[in-house]
C-alpha cells in the first residue's frame, strides 16, 4: 500500500503564526500555547507556539516549521516574530510595519515580486502577516488603535540560504519568506517550476540575452568554466525540460544553452518532456529503434540492444568511436528544443567526470 504523503506549512504561514502569537501576547499579556492563523483561502489552521520572550515594549514568539513530507531545507527551522509598540497611530486605522530581521534575506536584484532593498517576504506571506496581526489587534481590543512594528526572523536563516538558489536570485543574508497558499505540497513540481520562473525573471530584469539551462550541478559547473557567464544567466531546470523551454518564450532571450549529461540528452532527443527516472527509466530498446530510424549506429545496433542503461549505450558508442551517433543525438535534441523554445539552442554535452564532450550550436 502506498503511503499518503503529508502536506506541511510554508515559511510564510509560519511567520504569520509567530507574528499573531507575539502580537496577541503583547496586547493581552496572555501567552497561549497555540495560535490560530487565517490562510488565504479563509481556512483557519492552529499552530503550536514554540517559545515566547518578553521585554518592556515587545514580545517575541516563534514556531517550528513543519514541511510535512516535503524535503524542504527549512523543515524544522525556527521562524520567529518580534512585535513591539510604536508611537500611537495618527490615522483612523491600525498601522503595522513588517520588517525582515536576522536570517531573512534582502532582495538585491530586480525581477522578483519584491522591490530591491526590501526584505525577501513575498506578497502573499506579507498579506498573511498583516491580516493575522490585524486579527490579533481586533481580538484584543477592537476599539483601540494600535501602531505595531513586526520583525520576522529565522535564527538559522543565513546558513539555510546556502542550500538554496537565493544567492543566484540576488537574495542575500538569509532565506525568503514564501508561499502562495500557506500549504507545502510534498515533493511538488510547483516549487521547482516557480524557482525556474523566478530565475528567468531575474535574468530578464538584468538584461541577460543568452540563458543557460542545466540539468544538474555537474553540467552547470562545466559550462560555467567554458562560457564564464554572469550568475543571473544560470537556471537550474533539473528534470523540467519541456516546462523550461516553453517558459523561455515569455522572455526576450536570444539563445538557450542546454547543459546536460548523456541519459537526459538522449531522452530529450527521443521526445521525453520530463527526464527524471521516476517518470520512466530509459527504454534502451526504444533508444535503439530511434538510432535505427535515424540511420545511425550501423553495425552497432545488435550490440547496443544488449545494453540495459543509457550509460551502457554511451560507453559502447564512445568505445567504438561512433562519434556520429553522439553528434546526431545532439542535433535531434537541438532541433526539438528549438521548436519548443522558439529561439536558437546550443547543446553542451557533459560526461560523468564533469568534462565537456561536445558543443552543438
Amino acid at each position: 500500500m502506498v503511503k499518503k504523503l503529508r502536506s506541511g506549512y510554508t515559511t510564510g504561514a509560519c511567520a504569520a503564526a509567530a507574528a499573531k502569537a507575539a502580537a496577541t501576547a503583547l496586547l493581552t499579556r496572555a501567552r497561549s500555547p497555540h495560535t490560530e492563523v487565517i490562510f488565504p483561502d479563509g481556512s483557519i489552521v492552529t499552530f503550536e507556539v514554540h517559545e515566547y520572550l518578553e521585554g518592556d515594549d515587545f514580545v517575541y514568539a516563534s514556531v517550528i516549521k513543519d514541511a510535512g513530507d516535503d524535503p524542504d531545507v527549512t523543515n524544522g527551522a525556527v521562524i520567529g516574530a518580534e512585535v513591539r509598540r510604536r508611537d500611537k497611530a495618527q490615522t483612523s486605522t491600525n498601522t503595522i510595519e513588517v520588517k525582515g530581521g536576522v536570517g531573512v534575506g534582502t532582495v538585491t536584484k530586480p525581477g522578483l515580486a519584491v522591490e530591491v532593498g526590501k526584505p525577501a517576504i513575498n506578497p502573499v506571506p506579507m498579506q498573511m502577516i498583516l491580516d493575522n496581526v490585524n486579527e490579533a489587534i481586533t481580538q484584543a481590543d477592537p476599539a483601540q488603535l494600535t501602531n505595531l512594528e513586526v520583525t520576522i526572523n529565522v535564527p538559522d536563516g543565513e546558513a539555510l540560504a546556502q542550500k538554496t538558489l537565493n544567492k543566484r536570485l540576488g537574495i542575500v543574508g538569509g532565506i525568503s519568506i514564501l508561499g502562495t497558499t500557506g500549504i507545502v505540497r510534498p515533493v511538488s513540481a510547483e516549487a521547482w517550476t516557480a524557482t525556474i520562473t523566478s530565475c528567468m525573471d531575474v535574468a530578464e530584469a538584468n538584461n541577460i540575452k543568452e540563458i543557460i539551462l542545466s540539468t544538474g550541478r555537474t553540467s552547470e559547473k562545466c559550462v560555467q568554466k567554458v562560457l564564464n557567464p554572469r550568475e543571473e544567466a544560470l537556471v537550474m531546470m533539473g528534470d523540467y525540460l519541456a516546462f523550461s523551454l516553453q517558459e523561455v518564450r515569455r522572455y526576450s532571450f536570444t539563445r538557450v544553452h542546454v547543459a546536460t549529461m548523456w541519459a537526459k540528452l538522449l531522452k530529450g532527443a527521443m521526445g521525453y518532456s520530463q527526464t527524471h527516472v521516476r517518470h520512466g527509466v530509459l527504454d534502451t530498446r526504444k533508444a535503439c529503434d530511434f538510432f535505427e530510424k535515424q540511420g545511425l549506429a550501423h553495425g552497432l545496433i545488435d550490440r547496443l540492444r544488449t545494453a540495459h542503461t543509457a550509460r551502457e549505450i554511451y560507453d559502447i558508442v564512445v568505445g567504438t568511436g561512433a562519434d556520429d551517433v553522439i553528434a546526431s543525438v545532439c542535433r535531434h535534441a537541438e532541433n526539438r528544443y528549438r521548436d519548443i523554445a522558439g529561439i536558437p539552442v546550443s547543446i553542451h554535452l557533459v560526461n560523468s567526470s564533469g568534462k565537456l564532450v561536445t558543443v552543438n550550436r
